[in-house]
């Protein structure tokens, strides 16, 4: 029988190439901290599904790289910048881009190898989304993660409401809310890491995950595994007991209330970062987490595509409360965006409720094929 060769790809900004018995992915657009395109979304996605149905691939390894090389960084999340010139453009591409994104994180969550993200450096929004669905997420001490969405208008999307609502306790509401980073020990400790390894050890892993003979995909996994060391303590949730209490009330404004009574450093900080973001996201995102508890993965991306298709077509153009988010952040640096409504007691329920209407019916929503 004639041997075929392995799928690749080369790409500007994506290696595929099988080795060994791995499929492996690396993100090579360091200047943007391999920030996701519509073209990268395709690449991966092509990759995972030649490789899902080849037998000679065991496992899929992915990784990101910086400006010295691999590894550095992992993936800082959506390309916002096209995100703000494709949405004062109309352009078609905009809304490709999330349905082919959240397909691709449907994919991930649901692959039947072992899909092992190397999550050193930056792990942010699109990249927390190409992460998470891991089944096996390492981490490194320089790992930086976070769902920073509110700070731009925008919301927890690539299946956030689905993982972040699944961290223990009210994990979630603090992390979709404030947009905080975490490191290594604290991503363990909130379920949205697995192990840590330390970036010295990487290259070597990526090198001997090449060169070893594995017999199965379970024993791919359980190698990368073996090489994991001691993570750091967790920091950020040292005041757990009032991230429960205080993110576990019924409503933002409440949260606003309890924090303003609380005379504790971290109260103050994290009264500021919420009064910072934006207060329409912020009631849309507490509303999101808490809905997606109860539902399936799938629902909660088709749920997603229809929130974010309301965060750009909803109010449009520069109206847009995410492109105002974007433009004081990455276009003009201004870093004062105009937040409408101003302040979190300006939202009203019909404006939070906006978001989770969907303009498609069941049967044509463009995630309707996920399952």
């Amino acid at each position: 029988m004639m041997k075929t060769t392995p799928f690749r790809l080369d790409t500007e900004f994506v290696t595929g190439v099988v080795a060994g018995r791995v499929g492996l992915i690396s993100l090579t657009r360091p200047k943007a901290l391999n920030a996701l395109d519509l073209g990268m979304v395709d690449s991966i996605t092509q990759c995972l599904q030649a490789w899902r149905d080849d037998g000679t691939v065991l496992a899929v390894v992915i990784r990101g790289s910086d400006k010295n090389g691999p590894f550095g960084h992992f993936c800082a999340g959506g390309d916002i910048r096209f995100f703000h010139q494709a949405a004062l453009a109309n352009d078609t591409a905009l809304e490709e881009f999330f349905t082919n994104e959240y397909a691709l994180n449907h994919l991930i969550h649901t692959y039947p190898k072992p899909y092992i993200a190397l999550m050193d450096g930056v792990v942010m929004g699109g990249g927390m989304g190409i992460a998470q669905g891991a089944s096996l997420r390492v981490v490194t001490p320089h790992s930086k993660l976070a769902m920073p969405e509110t700070n731009i208008g925008l919301f927890p999307d690539v299946g956030g409401g689905f993982f972040l609502s699944r961290a223990p306790g009210r994990i979630g509401e603090y992390l979709g809310l404030t947009g905080e980073m975490i490191q290594a020990g604290d991503a363990i400790a909130a379920g949205l890491a697995d192990v840590c390894v330390d970036r010295g050890h990487l290259a070597i892993l990526w090198q001997e995950l090449q060169d070893t003979p594995f017999e199965s995909s379970a024993a791919v996994e359980r190698w990368v595994q073996g090489k994991a060391s001691p993570a750091p303590l967790p920091e950020t949730f040292k005041d757990r007991s009032a991230i429960d209490a205080v993110f576990g009330l019924d409503s933002v404004a409440s949260m606003e209330a309890a924090l303003a009574e609380m005379d504790t450093p971290w109260a103050a900080h994290t009264l500021k970062v919420l009064q910072s973001r934006s207060p329409l996201m912020l009631h849309v995102v507490l509303e999101q987490i808490r809905k997606a508890r109860t539902m399936t993965l799938a629902e909660d991306l088709r749920m997603e595509r229809d929130m974010v298709y309301q965060c750009f077509n909803w109010r449009s153009g520069t109206e847009s409360e995410t492109v105002e988010g974007i433009r004081a952040l990455a276009v003009d640096k201004d870093h004062q965006p105009k937040w409408n409504p101003p302040l979190i007691s300006g939202v009203t329920p019909d404006m939070v409720a906006q978001f989770f209407k969907s303009p498609w019916a069941p049967d044509m929503h463009p995630l309707a094929h996920l399952s």
